[in-house]
């Protein structure tokens, strides 16, 4: 990344009256367990302020980060595989989806998808109730670099079978789709 990002945590939120009071623009990271959120937030900030787990299930809060002083990141439960209880999995979609439905200073949610494994039917449903609600989406292909070009070229035709919109391809390790996220940020921000 070309450009100085600073970044600090906020707070971590279990319910929604534990929310920040909401004045700058916010972009929510959404997907299943260990699809790379909190990787994909670290690589647009350019350190570490996610913590990041290879077990599913470690974010268990509602995590916002101030970024330039102008954006929040919003890092939200993974869905799916975690080793938690039903009850417990009930109150996180609870709370995310107050979060989505309530929250009048989101500008926009990620929607990632591990590129290895393709559209879930979690991660459809996600995005028919994203666009449901008339919540605006990016979706993002996230651990590309895991894929050769065979398969890569496989899964960009399977991405295809479910979302005909734009798709930025993510990898951690060599940075790509970086610079598009962040063209997107800040054509949000300005629109």
């Amino acid at each position: 990344m070309s450009r100085q990002v600073t970044a600090e945590f906020l707070l971590s939120a279990f319910g929604k009256d534990e929310f920040p009071r909401p004045e700058q623009p916010e972009f929510a990271f959404l997907g299943r367990s260990n699809v790379g959120k909190s990787t994909l937030l670290n690589t647009l900030v350019g350190q570490r302020l996610a913590f990041v787990s290879s077990t599913p299930g470690r974010t268990q809060s509602i995590n916002f980060y101030r970024v330039d002083r102008q954006w929040v990141f919003v890092d939200l439960p993974g869905y799916g595989y975690a080793r938690v209880s039903k009850s417990a999995r009930e109150a996180w979609r609870g709370v995310i989806e107050a979060y989505l439905l309530d929250r009048s200073t989101l500008a926009l949610a990620f929607l990632l998808v591990d590129a290895r494994r393709g559209w879930m039917d979690q991660d459809v449903q996600l995005k028919q109730w994203l666009e449901h609600y008339g919540c605006p989406y990016l979706v993002v292909a996230t651990k590309t670099d895991k894929l050769n070009q065979k398969e890569r070229s496989l899964s960009q035709r399977a991405f295809r079978e479910h979302y005909s919109g734009e798709i930025v391809w993510f990898s951690a390790r060599t940075g790509q789709g970086v610079k598009e996220i962040w063209q997107t940020i800040w054509k949000t921000k300005t629109s």
